[in-house]
């Protein structure tokens, strides 16, 4: 029997983990995955990888933080590195030679500019410091981000669709269904939760349509659709995605 994914990653959020846990939704795979536990339990499960005297196992080091995939002996972490482990394993790294790195490319990006940018939006001093010690450096840093930065990520994704050198199709590799486009839907639906004035104008501008359409596609998949209905999705709160009704400006 083949050994089970394990997934380890904090509950209460769906943060870097969540991205891991679409690919495996989408398909059909069996997995376990720590954020179903109690707070408390979550915790202990991943606390115990982090710890000062865990020095790894079975030839794994210890990583510095979750999201871990443990696969049988092996652990790795890094959210694009569990995705292009997975990729080829559940058939979601495209269908020619090379859209392995192609993938990557494309689901890299996503996570740099609608990830890890709109994380910085509302922590831009520094991650140690809480939100209330850094609000008004916050709200600088989404003026300037929904102003300049968001325009520029939508209006690459849309050239990206418009783009047929993947073949023609809704996806990012025409008519082939990648992890990255699960990828940059989870990043779009984050955005739209943490910021849903700007999003919702550059929905109804039409200067973006195919983005939108692809979010729209990737939420009308069925094992996705199932996946989003249920109790395993997390919901957005304290993680990188995050709603501050004084960071919500407008785009135009």
């Amino acid at each position: 029997m083949a050994a089970p994914y394990e997934l380890i990653y904090y509950t209460g959020v769906p943060g870097r983990g969540e991205h891991i846990r679409l690919i495996l939704e989408e398909a059909g795979a069996s997995y376990t995955d720590t954020g179903s536990l109690p707070m408390d339990k979550c915790r202990e499960a991943v606390a115990e990888y982090l710890a000062d005297d865990y020095l790894g196992e079975k030839g794994n080091p210890p990583y510095f933080a979750p999201p871990l995939l443990k696969h049988g002996e092996l652990i790795i972490s890094q959210t694009s590195n569990i995705l292009t482990y997975l990729g080829p394993k559940l058939g979601l790294t495209g269908s020619r030679e090379n859209d392995s790195y192609r993938v990557n490319a494309l689901a890299l990006t996503a996570l740099d500019g609608l990830s890890d940018e709109v994380h910085d939006s509302h922590h831009p001093i520094s991650v140690e410091l809480s939100y209330k010690d850094q609000k008004e450096e916050s709200l600088r840093r989404c003026k300037e981000w929904i102003k300049d930065r968001l325009p520029m990520h939508l209006g690459y994704w849309q050239k990206a669709l418009r783009s047929d050198e993947g073949g023609p199709g809704p996806w990012l590799l025409g008519s082939t269904f990648t992890y990255a486009d699960l990828v940059l839907f989870q990043c779009l639906d984050g955005v739209q939760f943490a910021f849903p004035k700007a999003m919702n104008q550059a929905k109804d501008s039409g200067k973006y349509d195919r983005v939108f359409q692809l979010w729209e596609a990737v939420k009308a998949r069925p094992n996705v659709a199932a996946y989003l209905s249920s109790e395993r999705r997390q919901k957005y709160d304290w993680g990188i995605y995050r709603y501050y009704p004084v960071n919500d400006v407008s785009l135009y």
